[in-house]
């Protein structure tokens, strides 16, 4: 694997680290919550800096359905991104504190609830879209035995989705998507484990769907329709 490879797989590793760890909010402390953000955004940025070439393509080539949705997932994604840093540094009791900032603290707090809730589904979506990276590597490491290991494999990947389901309703997700409750409730002496665990899920139930819906978008007709079909083009975000 060439060193840039590994680079933009540890960027994007450290970011879906990040992305569960930023939605405990206080559970890990409010100082943390932040210090984590920071790193977040510097891992953003570093994230489309290793995909670059992507974003140079943008006005080449033919606009798929899957391309469509892979686009406007990045962009959404970005304003997403944009709108927590704004509003975090707003909210800020630690980092930013030396700024001169009076007021719109209210405004912030919706702000930094919608992009926080829609920026982790939409990038575990947007994870999912990538997905066929992962299988395909899968794949090469198991060639003589992936009639064994790809039917168990998309066994647990329905699980995850069908506990991701439940851990998205326990949870209340869609509710602070929609702003139908703007007051996230955390239950302090929950173990920070089983809260990290339920996001993971959650996470997991979007990136099956990520999956899932590009290869519906690409009409998936089986081994080597990837390639065919052009799956990760133009390559990167």
């Amino acid at each position: 694997m060439k060193p840039k490879m590994k680079l933009k797989m540890l960027t994007d590793i450290g970011m879906t680290v990040c992305l569960l760890l930023l939605m405990t909010y206080e559970l890990i402390s409010s100082a943390f919550h932040e210090y984590v953000g920071m790193v977040m955004f510097v891992l953003f940025i570093l994230h489309h800096v290793w995909n670059v070439k992507w974003s140079k393509n943008l006005f080449r080539g033919t606009y798929t359905a899957f391309r469509v949705l892979q686009t406007l997932l990045v962009f959404i994604i970005c304003f997403t991104m944009i709108g927590s840093v704004i509003s975090g540094v707003i909210l800020s009791n630690h980092l930013f504190t030396f700024l001169p900032i009076n007021g719109g603290r209210g405004f912030s707090r919706t702000l930094h609830l919608l992009c926080a809730y829609w920026g982790f589904v939409l990038m575990s979506l947007h994870l999912g879209l990538h997905w066929n990276m992962i299988v395909g590597m899968a794949k090469r490491l198991h060639v003589k035995s992936s009639k064994i290991i790809l039917p168990a494999a998309r066994g647990i990947a329905i699980a995850i989705a069908g506990y991701g389901i439940y851990a998205f309703i326990k949870r209340d997700v869609g509710t602070y998507m929609f702003l139908e409750n703007q007051f996230v409730f955390f239950d302090f002496e929950e173990p920070l484990a089983l809260f990290l665990i339920d996001y993971m899920f959650i996470m997991g139930l979007f990136v099956f769907i990520g999956h899932y819906l590009g290869r519906l978008l690409l009409g998936y007709k089986g081994r080597g329709s990837v390639a065919k079909n052009g799956f990760d083009l133009p390559k990167g975000a």
